[in-house]
């Protein structure tokens, strides 16, 4: 999953990216409000990560901006205003989460793991595709029961999939998603985990829509 970070502190931020990064997201670092903003208006995101105290604007600003434009990507504030008049202020400009530094990493994780099966209305962390049963939260994947080793790359790749069943996506889609920004990656990089996922899981189960991207079934 590919998770936009706004925060301003060097060590904080590159802590929240690596432990991020080990926990199994994507995760993209801007360091001021007008980055934040600029990146959550043009790319893709799961999540949003936000501090409140940037330089350039500041999160509350940001977040009210976004909503006005119509964004509904779920947003976690982290910072360490810890008021009641702090919190409410957060939650009215839009946020769908509110944490006080200093955090545990897996507490985020879980949470952000939350707001993204809630934005897409579901209450199990499991889905079932067919045959094929995922646990995002777990990292866990079974094909007609069995469980299935996929790698952490196959499986950032399967979980976009899965997360947008119905919908296809462009091999540029899921390469932002898999790798971020900044990273570079082969022509065919894409193409490769896709043949895995399908040996894997089955020949049937990843569509390929010839000149446009790739693209699973419904979730039962």
């Amino acid at each position: 999953m590919r998770i936009l970070l706004v925060e301003d502190d060097p060590l904080l931020g590159d802590g929240i990216k690596k432990s991020l990064g080990h926990l199994g997201f994507t995760v993209d670092w801007m360091r001021d409000g007008v980055q934040g903003e600029n990146a959550l208006t043009s790319e893709e995101y799961a999540a949003v990560v936000l501090d409140l105290g940037l330089p350039r604007k500041d999160g509350l600003a940001l977040l009210q901006s976004v909503r006005n434009k119509g964004s509904r990507t779920p947003v976690l504030i982290l910072t360490a205003r810890d008021s009641k008049p702090d919190k409410l202020k957060g939650f009215g400009a839009g946020a769908d989460d509110y944490i006080v530094k200093p955090l545990d990493m897996e507490e985020l994780a879980a949470r952000l793991r939350a707001l993204i099966r809630r934005s897409a209305g579901r209450a199990s962390p499991r889905i079932r595709i067919g045959r094929v049963e995922i646990d995002p939260d777990e990292r866990l994947v079974w094909n007609d029961g069995k469980l299935v080793e996929l790698s952490a790359k196959e499986f950032a790749v399967l979980e976009l999939l899965v997360q947008n069943a119905g919908r296809v996506l462009t091999r540029a889609q899921l390469e932002q998603s898999v790798y971020g920004w900044g990273d570079s990656t082969d022509s065919n990089t894409i193409e490769v985990f896709i043949h895995h996922l399908r040996k894997k899981l089955g020949s049937e189960f990843i569509q390929t829509l010839r000149g446009i991207g790739y693209t699973v079934g419904r979730p039962e």
